[in-house]
């Protein structure tokens, strides 16, 4: 399983920016948790804790493609350092704004901006691994590993949020992450060398979005995020229901560590089915995988559950960060990739603003049917749409 990614990091400048970018997307996984439990614990309100946080995602929802668009126009070095220095003090002014006391829409405002501000770095990173091995058959296992450097953050950013804001202080997790995302983000954008060229503007270049097979993925990954965020703040309720909120962060683990191992195992084979056709089978294999969690009443059963849950969740990622690198022309790539981040992003914000309203009206149990009515509708529009998909005839790296 370890073969295809021997010699992957030998391409010049590889080490400085995977470490970098894998850093400085560390909040990705830690800013949603560590807002809702910094509110829970101050309101005791679950349905604040998650809108606030749906705030945020909604805002970096809208704002990514924008970002995304900048970057193919100017750089990513001109564009991550303004936008990361405003991000850290939007992040400072929301922890004060709790801190002191300050009237609620001031926590909206802050989360807003927080989002707003937010850097799609993992679509940076993947553009320059296409900027590297554009072309060659490594891009799948680039793009892979990536997606299990993504599941290795969702593993440990809520586990390290959690542990620091119940046990030292419960803004602590989100100064690790202000700091994670100001160091790793600076990282990149000194690294010039290995970054995009910049491409030129023209006005007929249109947007990713238009694309039908693009509109397609948006609108499965909106689903899709939607169980993330859900999944995310029920587990954190669910925790507390047993008595063992501490626990939270491991649970969120074992959903990304199913995702993590899988991610390994999917990205060092050669795979002969098709990209569509591998997209829509693991878009079923984790509808499957989420039904049973919503009727698991213990915590350390829970952590099995969900960790086979997570299974498909790489697998899907890896099959649409391919299919986009495929469907959209060279002079768009940042912002088609990152059109996939930011339908995430919305589905999340959603996920985590009806998670919470559900987990108060009926408890955590019964809130991840939610979870799983998401799941499934990501499916039927997968499947349903696939045909939007077929690629051109030529070969490329990404299906292999």
């Amino acid at each position: 399983m370890v073969g295809p990614y021997r010699g992957l990091f030998n391409g010049p400048g590889v080490k400085g920016f995977v470490l970098a970018g894998f850093i400085g997307r560390m909040p990705m996984s830690m800013l949603g948790i560590g807002i809702v439990l910094l509110i829970s614990a101050l309101t005791g309100s679950y349905a604040t804790a998650g809108a606030v946080a749906a705030t945020t995602n909604v805002a970096f929802a809208i704002a990514a493609p924008l970002s995304a668009r900048l970057v193919d126009r100017f750089g990513q070095s001109r564009v991550i350092i303004p936008l990361a220095s405003v991000n850290a003090l939007a992040l400072a002014a929301l922890m004060l704004s709790a801190r002191f006391g300050l009237p609620e829409w001031t926590l909206y405002v802050t989360g807003l901006l927080v989002g707003a501000t937010s850097l799609s770095l993992g679509s940076m990173v993947r553009a320059r691994w296409s900027t590297l091995y554009g072309g060659s058959a490594r891009m799948h296992t680039a793009f892979s590993f990536e997606s299990v450097a993504d599941e290795v953050i969702f593993v440990t950013g809520p586990a390290i949020v959690t542990v620091l804001a119940t046990a030292v202080n419960p803004y602590a997790g989100l100064l690790v992450a202000l700091l994670c995302m100001l160091g790793g983000s600076f990282a990149l954008a000194l690294q010039r060398r290995t970054q995009p060229p910049v491409q030129p503007v023209r006005s007929t270049s249109g947007t990713p979005i238009l694309i039908p097979g693009i509109a397609l993925l948006a609108c499965v990954y909106v689903a899709l995020g939607a169980v993330f965020g859900s999944v995310d703040l029920i587990t954190v309720a669910f925790a507390e229901e047993e008595g063992v909120k501490g626990a939270a962060g491991f649970l969120l683990a074992s959903f990304a560590g199913g995702s993590m191992v899988s991610g390994l195992w999917f990205g060092s084979r050669n795979w002969r089915i098709p990209l569509r056709g591998r997209f829509v089978r693991a878009l079923g294999v984790f509808v499957v995988g989420l039904v049973p969690i919503s009727f698991i009443g213990d915590a350390w059963i829970m952590a099995v559950g969900l960790f086979v849950a997570g299974l498909a969740i790489s697998p899907t990622l890896i099959t649409g960060f391919s299919l986009t690198e495929r469907l959209v022309p060279p002079s768009l790539l940042t912002e088609g990739l990152a059109w996939i981040s930011t339908s995430i992003g919305f589905g999340v914000a959603v996920g985590a603003w009806a998670g919470g309203a559900l987990t108060e009206a009926f408890g955590a149990s019964s809130a991840y049917g939610f979870s799983v009515v998401c799941a499934a509708l990501a499916a039927v529009v997968g499947v349903g749409g696939s045909g939007l998909l077929r690629l051109p005839e030529a070969p490329s790296p990404a299906e292999t």
